[in-house]
């Protein structure tokens, strides 16, 4: 690994190749911060993809993009006069030591559960006026639902075991069958949206981060019916030709092959 001279040096070079970027390249000149902003989460999402599929390299890279993006912020803050990334640095560092009081203070915990607590309890002592204050509106419903789960355990609102949580996953399911008899379409989405919420928290308690678990899904099941579309083509037809019994032929076959 690089010496902290080096990675120091290495920072300072970003920050001195920003400045000539914003200074010279008319694109970069161009540049806002809402401008970026739609970049700085396709690029977020990248890192997100490389890190599920353990591609260290393509990790790295991606990290680099958002560090390059976290610069550029900065730098438009600093034109602006309001911040720079000094203050940005600084910024994070305060809260860093302020919010682990068992670190640079004389608090003592008795595990991560309460650094989660405390954390959240110095977080309302700021100025906060609710624990899901910090959840951000935009995010993504499945990670929302859970950051919301991890945010209010965080101050004791949860259920003690697994078991219970399983429960509740049941008895949900089982509201949902009964909106499904009746026919409201309005209740079976209501029910739904419960069901998801209480996997979610079930996921937590297994100590599975149900976005990853997800995407992984997600990711399987697209190898899989490209394995599909393949022996279609092999065939020489269109998967619309084939059967769903030939159709689950050739999947079965994909479950094997992985």
């Amino acid at each position: 690994m690089n010496s902290r001279a080096t990675q120091l040096a290495a920072f300072d070079r970003l920050l001195t190749i920003m400045d000539e970027l914003r200074a010279q390249c008319p694109w970069d000149r161009k540049q806002t911060m809402e401008s970026l902003r739609h970049l700085t989460i396709e690029e977020t999402y990248e890192l997100g993809d490389a890190i599920l599929e353990g591609d260290l390299a393509e990790v790295k890279k991606e990290l680099g993009d958002l560090l390059l993006h976290i610069v550029f912020y900065a730098r438009i803050g600093s034109e602006t006069g309001d911040f720079d990334i000094a203050d940005v640095a600084e910024g994070i560092c305060e809260k860093l030591i302020r919010r682990h009081p068992h670190i640079y203070s004389d608090t003592v915990v008795s595990g991560e559960d309460e650094v989660k607590a405390n954390w959240e309890k110095i977080k309302l002592a700021e100025g906060k006026k609710s624990v899901l204050e910090g959840v951000p509106a935009s995010l993504p419903a499945l990670v929302k639902a859970n950051r919301i789960q991890e945010k209010v355990a965080g101050v004791g609102f949860d259920w003690e075991e697994p078991g219970q949580v399983l429960q509740k996953v049941r008895e949900e399911l089982g509201e949902l069958q009964e909106e499904v008899r009746i026919g409201n379409a309005v209740n079976v989405e209501a029910e739904l949206g419960d069901v998801l919420f209480s996997l979610v928290n079930y996921a937590r308690f297994l100590g599975i981060n149900p976005e990853n678990a997800l995407e992984r899904t997600n990711k399987k099941f697209i190898r899989r019916f490209a394995f599909l579309e393949a022996r279609a083509r092999e065939a020489g037809r269109q998967l619309s030709e084939m059967t769903l019994a030939e159709m689950d032929r050739h999947w079965e076959a994909a479950k094997k092959e992985e």
